[in-house]
């Protein structure tokens, strides 16, 4: 194995090469990551501009003003490092700097507040050319800080800048490999990465959800959001303040049972919640213990889940919560508004397991308390046992003795309710079945998947399936 380089490493490296030259524009925390390039020598080499447009009027004259004064945004980013860009290629003329690969880095952040409220946040991002006559590549992050000190928070940002930087240079060609270098020097409980996107000539086939998942997958963030258009999205911009309806499952495939359990138990959420759909953020979650569940994750499998997902126009949330709870607690974080959860009767039994909070010290007692938070409730898809036929609804399931009455009180309190309103002609659909119906090459799982989604799998040949090819076409 390699010895990771230090900040100051990769900065001299940078310096001592000559063909890379460029900008740094910081907002919010200090030129943080400009001085490991001043301070480890050779700076002119790579230095055009360094500048910290802090002052708002200063900020808003260089790169204009944003809607609602938000600095701290994608935008504001992308915005500094365009508009860098342009100043470089606008005042250095290429026939006098043969061979020179321009670049422009900034980041715009707050650092955690005075009083402790607010951990702080920011984008981070560089604008970058491998070659001198190719089109220019971004990488655009979102960070969130942990640490509960400014100065910790400026350095890590200062780090991160410098990985960021040297990692575009040297291993734009290993994406992989360039995200996972981004943490080198800095410990994964400093920093927490939630949203990157990859564009540009060099990058033009990276999948850039399967780099947010390596993002959940190396433990850099507990979650991550891809719309229908199969674009990452902030988390933050996606459920802040919002109403949350969220369906999980294997989604493997999907099939009726997980329509009819979304869109009945949605109909009954907005009216609990007396809201509006479109005040309302609805997910299809699948973790990555899901994902794992067959071995190792296979990344076709994941994609072509995702994009069935996609294709039917929802949301999708790749998580780490095995446990209800967290999934809830996470939501908790970005709003004080309704939660929805939509499950079968397998999974609510599941919930009512102890041996799942064994590594909490109040166990279930406090499981519950994150999960069945104000405002939360649980919408309850019935489930028809495959042997003896009988109907699970909320009145006749059966929790362990010792936790009866915790159930009880619950149910009582309206916080798990049954969804009244299913299709009683899908209560024997099994995903099982039709995936082993699929895999065999066998007919008649088609009726009992969303329009549409039998096309996807037989087009693509996903969960083993394989076109059935005649005599006539084989000869």
């Amino acid at each position: 194995m390699t010895q990771k380089l230090t900040p100051k490493q990769k900065a001299l490296a940078i310096n001592l090469d000559s063909s890379i030259y460029g900008t740094f524009a910081e907002i919010g925390a200090g030129q943080e990551t400009v001085r490991h390039f001043f301070r480890a020598g050779g700076a002119s080499n790579t230095i055009a501009k360094a500048m910290s447009a802090y002052d708002k009027d200063f900020s808003d004259a260089i790169y204009g003003k944003e809607h609602k004064n938000r600095y701290v945004t994608q935008q504001r980013l992308r915005k500094m490092l365009r508009y860098e860009v342009s100043l470089i290629e606008e005042r250095l003329e290429r026939e006098s700097n043969p061979g020179k690969r321009y670049f422009s880095y900034a980041n715009t952040v707050t650092t955690i507040n005075f009083d402790k409220t607010m951990k702080g946040h920011g984008w981070v991002g560089i604008r970058f050319q491998t070659t001198e006559d190719e089109d220019y590549n971004e990488i655009v992050i979102h960070v969130k800080f942990i640490d509960n000190d400014a100065t910790l928070q400026q350095e890590t940002l200062g780090s991160l800048g410098v990985n960021l930087i040297y990692g575009a240079y040297h291993y734009s060609d290993n994406p992989r490999k360039l995200l996972e270098s981004l943490y080198d020097d800095i410990a994964l409980d400093k920093l927490e990465i939630d949203m990157i996107d990859f564009s540009g000539p060099c990058f033009r086939y990276v999948e850039n959800r399967l780099m947010s998942l390596q993002l959940v997958k190396l433990g850099m963030t507990e979650a991550v959001i891809f719309n229908s258009e199969g674009n990452n999205m902030l988390p933050a911009d996606v459920l802040y303040k919002k109403n949350i309806f969220a369906v999980r499952g294997s989604f493997r495939p999907v099939t009726l049972v997980n329509i009819d359990m979304f869109e009945n138990g949605l109909e009954m959420f907005l009216k609990d919640a007396n809201c509006e759909k479109k005040e309302t953020e609805v997910l299809f979650e699948i973790t990555i213990s899901n994902l794992r569940a067959f071995g190792d994750i296979d990344e076709r499998d994941f994609l072509d889940r995702v994009d069935v997902l996609a294709k039917l126009g929802y949301n999708i949330l790749i998580s780490n919560f095995s446990e209800y709870y967290r999934m809830v607690e996470y939501f908790a974080t970005f709003t004080n508004k309704y939660i929805g959860v939509a499950m079968g009767v397998n999974n609510l039994l599941d919930v009512f397991d102890e041996e799942y909070y064994k590594n909490l010290s109040g166990g279930i007692l406090e499981a519950f308390g994150k999960f069945f938070r104000k405002d939360m409730r649980v919408y309850l898809y019935p489930y028809k046992d495959p042997i003896t036929h009988e109907l699970l609804t909320s009145n006749n399931l059966k929790v362990n003795t010792n936790l009866k009455e915790l159930y009880k009180y619950f149910k009582i309190n309206d916080r798990i309710v049954d969804i009244v309103n299913y299709n009683p002609d899908y209560s024997e659909i099994y995903s099982r079945e039709i995936l082993k119906k699929i895999s065999h090459n066998e007919k008649g799982w088609e009726s009992q998947v969303p329009d549409g989604v039998a096309e996807i799998i037989k087009e693509r040949g996903m969960f083993g399936y394989k076109e059935e090819v005649t005599f006539e076409e084989y000869t």
